[in-house]
């Protein structure tokens, strides 16, 4: 993979503004063409630096007032890759990391209430074979998200 150089750089910050904004805009912006614009783009979507330009979601607006990370053990680690597959058709879990230390996982949960969290918890991630145990801490706020600083 080629690193990235000044264009690429201010082409990724362009569209950290606004993901949404026209490549012409960004090519006038940064006093290039609109055909450099696309196609170092396509490049750096090729190449899986971009991933994609999505909505960013204020779960907190759509009611999902509660949210937990939650370190989950194994019975056994090799079951991980089923275990994963499990975790992902419950649409509570937003993130999944593998970790060392303690746990073999750590998730994201979001969830409505209370109420909506011991069920995610009890009713839907206790019941998937193989999980030993969890552990969770529940998020007060988020202090700030971001990409890595280019």
């Amino acid at each position: 993979m080629d690193s990235l150089d000044e264009f690429d750089i201010k082409i990724i910050k362009e569209l950290e503004k606004e993901g949404r904004m026209a490549f012409s805009t960004i090519a006038a912006n940064l006093k290039i063409s609109n055909t450099m614009v696309h196609q170092r783009v396509n490049r750096l979507t090729e190449q899986g630096i971009i991933s994609g330009i999505k909505p960013l979601i204020n779960e907190k607006k759509m009611g999902y007032d509660w949210a937990s990370f939650t370190g989950i053990t194994l019975n056994k680690d090799s079951d991980s890759e089923r275990i994963i597959e499990a975790l992902k058709q419950i649409p509570e879990i937003t993130e999944c990391y593998y970790v060392t230390g303690s746990f073999t996982l750590y998730i994201k949960i979001i969830a409505k209430n209370h109420e909506h969290m011991r069920n995610v918890l009890y009713e839907k991630i206790d019941r998937i074979s193989g999980i030993a145990k969890t552990d969770s801490i529940v998020e007060l706020g988020c202090a700030f998200k971001r990409n890595i600083v280019l």
